[in-house]
């Protein structure tokens, strides 16, 4: 299993087009998104982890006057982001390893988060906290029980990962972070498992 979660960058840049030209543009998680953008004041700055190709979500809030960046570990798929938005600030960089050096009021890991193991999850919420301003809303996705699972994308194996909901919410809170709103495979967004949370 860390053998496939640790081919996870190098599967995306490999699939970076197929990626982009797979990722649907539809907005399933428009009702998520508004919850989370109803958190932040006007012109808010957006941190998008896991950014992919930048859209559709980056765009979502981009087109309502968010000031957004984004981190992804493939060049390939930063590169269509910077090609997409050249206005907005996109950098190669590993979740795992984020210092940017800079708070923001919104901190979205939208399907991108689960594809770390367990235990490099549990690293991750220091990581929210140190780039979070005072007020500062999160959301994520996760899976809905501790465990690993294998998708498949282009024939490849996919790793995804999960802590137990329980653990989330001790981790959130370790880290000054109340959950707001969490719901396990939500029928109405394509069986994702939504939480958002907000700084203290």
């Amino acid at each position: 299993m860390s053998k496939l979660a640790s081919e996870i960058v190098s599967l995306y840049e490999r699939h970076a087009d197929a990626f982009d030209a797979a990722r649907g543009r539809t907005l399933f998680e428009a009702r998520w998104l508004e919850r989370f953008a109803s958190c932040l004041p006007p012109g808010a700055a957006i941190l998008d982890i896991g950014c992919g190709s930048g859209e559709p979500i980056a765009r979502y809030f981009i087109d309502r006057g968010f000031s957004v960046s984004g981190i992804d570990s493939s060049p390939k798929l930063i590169g269509l982001c910077r090609a997409r938005f050249p206005d907005s600030d996109w950098q190669v960089a590993d979740m795992r390893a984020l210092a940017l050096g800079r708070r923001f009021d919104g901190l979205i890991a939208w399907d991108s988060f689960f594809h770390l193991t367990p235990e490099d999850q549990r690293g991750m919420f220091a990581l929210f906290r140190a780039h979070a301003a005072e007020g500062a809303a999160l959301i994520f996705t996760s899976g809905p029980t501790h465990g690993e699972a294998i998708g498949t994308f282009e024939g490849e194996p996919l790793y995804h990962g999960s802590l137990a909901p329980e653990e989330y919410r001790t981790l959130l809170a370790e880290n000054g972070f109340e959950v707001v709103q969490h719901l396990a495979e939500d029928p109405a967004c394509g069986g994702h498992t939504v939480w958002l949370a907000r700084l203290r």
